[in-house]
């Protein structure tokens, strides 16, 4: 008896009731760990791993059971088991219900209805739910998920955004301002079906609201010109009326071709002729415009347009700016930057302006006042800027070691007209470059007036052999080296008391190279 009894309060602690029909299948002690953890308290997710469809809504932040009512409760406090068979587990009364607290509020005719009328199992289209007969839940708050869509799928599923809840016609939410096709004067007082005519789409009948053609008048206007004026109708007319403007009221700005500039000069009847039917083109200013530049822009057999330099305003003006310039052929650098364009461009002899083919070289445009004194070897092709620079003229940049006669010494110091610079009996200068000779007689005079001459016929003398480029002083002469090698007594004579200056066809100089070397020539 005592264990009897100590068993049936041991079951009464594990089982303290039936449960519900719906989990009467979950009777029995193999059972218990379906719902309960040993040990533990009840956890909502056991209670979820079966009822996965409210974890869907829950997790999705929708319906009655993510409400402030429910949120953040345990399953067990609204659920309870354990009462008996027919205890109500769900303690639902659909007439006594805020149905705000399901995240569908009802107002207008939904207020007026009957629950059955949405809660059927046939609008429910998530098959989790599907499944729970007699559940109020797993509805879409899609107006078309309980209402036949009669735009045909054409206008998307938002009903919302123009019908509201007390009746579908007229739609009163709908404002023609927020389409793409504002309503404004006389389109303002045309009904509806003009416009949106019934068509039939799947073999249903229904009245089209999107998809209508607008982008011209033409889909629901005829054109009485034919064709004439193109389909843009609003550049004679507006949405007031079809009367056609005249050239004093009609602006001009709302075509594809605003006056502007030196256009607004213009006549009407220049461009549209006497009767202003004429249609233009204007695609390109010389579509009007006669191409001044004799297709020196011509592309491709395409003319370059005139905008691409000139604005409207005036063609003597032009928008081809110095950065536009550096891309072509010749950059401008230096003092290029200073010259109009006209020195360049403009032929006085033709008075046209050229701009093809005028030459990208100095030559071009500066003469070669060197003539042939520059050689091939150091101005190819008469390219100035060998030497040349276009900051300023008298700057060089030559490299004087690249030629026969390096600079050295007091040569390296002076300036280059020293030696190149020549002035004729009028005062015209000139530069010698190439008919200079390298001898030093050239640019100095010969102060020992032919002394060391070689024998050979048309030979000059050698400065070099005695002088250097820093002084005059001989300091490269060497007595041993000369016919007269100094020895004995003679290594302590001065210069002066052999050399003695002399006369002869009246120039007076130092006798350097003595005729013969006799004693007695020097000694009594």
């Amino acid at each position: 008896m005592i264990l009897l009894s100590y068993s049936s309060k041991i079951h009464a602690q594990i089982s303290p009731g039936n449960l519900t029909f719906a989990h009467a299948k979950l009777e029995g002690l193999s059972n218990c760990t379906k719902c309960h953890v040993m040990g533990k308290q009840l956890e909502n997710s056991r209670c979820l791993s079966c009822h996965a469809e409210l974890k869907t809504m829950i997790d999705g932040n929708i319906g009655y059971h993510s409400s402030s009512d429910v949120k953040n409760k345990n399953c067990w406090d609204c659920h309870s088991e354990h009462h008996g068979r027919s205890f109500r587990i769900i303690n639902f009364y659909p007439d006594n219900f805020d149905h705000n607290k399901a995240g569908f509020k009802l107002d207008g005719k939904h207020s007026q209805i009957n629950c059955e009328e949405c809660h059927q199992t046939n609008f429910i289209t998530n098959s989790l739910f599907k499944k729970r007969n007699g559940t109020y839940l797993g509805l879409s708050t899609n107006c078309v998920s309980c209402h036949k869509d009669v735009h045909q799928n054409t206008l998307g599923n938002n009903c919302a955004s123009c019908h509201n809840t007390v009746m579908f016609k007229p739609a009163a939410l709908f404002n023609h301002e927020t389409a793409k096709f504002k309503l404004s004067g006389a389109h303002t007082k045309v009904e509806c079906v003009k416009c949106h005519m019934k068509e039939t789409l799947n073999g249903k009948s229904f009245q089209k609201f999107a998809g209508l053609q607008f982008r011209n008048c033409t889909p629901c206007h005829q054109d009485v010109h034919k064709g004439q004026f193109g389909e843009n109708c609003v550049r004679c007319h507006n949405v007031e009326s079809f009367k056609i403007m005249n050239k004093n009221t009609f602006d001009h700005s709302k075509t594809r071709f605003p006056l502007e500039g030196a256009h607004r000069r213009v006549s009407c009847v220049d461009c549209h002729g006497e009767n202003l039917l004429s249609k233009p083109k204007f695609a390109k200013c010389t579509d009007c415009h006669k191409d001044a530049h004799f297709d020196e822009f011509t592309v491709n057999n395409v003319v370059t347009d005139c905008k691409e330099c000139h604005d409207v305003f005036s063609f003597k003006t032009t928008l081809f700016t110095i950065r536009e310039h550096n891309k072509a052929k010749l950059p401008l650098t230096g003092a290029h930057l200073a010259v109009s364009c006209q020195s360049c461009h403009y032929k006085t002899n033709l008075k046209q302006w050229h701009f093809r083919n005028i030459g990208i070289k100095c030559i071009d445009c500066h003469e070669n006042v060197h003539g042939t004194e520059l050689t091939e070897k150091f101005m190819p092709d008469n390219r100035c800027e060998s030497c040349h620079v276009t900051d300023d003229w008298k700057k060089i940049h030559f490299n004087h070691g690249l030629t026969n006669f390096k600079l050295s010494g007091k040569h390296s110091s002076i300036s280059c007209r020293d030696c190149h610079e020549e002035k004729n009996e009028s005062g015209k200068i000139s530069f010698r470059f190439a008919s200079l000779h390298l001898n030093c007689t050239t640019c100095h005079n010969d102060v020992h007036f032919g002394q060391f001459n070689s024998n050979k016929i048309g030979s000059k003398p050698v400065c070099e052999n005695c002088h250097g480029y820093d002084n005059w002083k001989p300091v490269k002469f060497d007595h041993e080296k000369s016919n007269f090698p100094l020895k004995g007594a003679h290594e302590k004579v001065s210069c002066s008391s052999c050399h003695k200056k002399v006369t002869e066809n009246g120039n007076v100089f130092i006798q350097y190279k003595l005729r013969d070397f006799k004693c007695a020539s020097c000694h009594a």
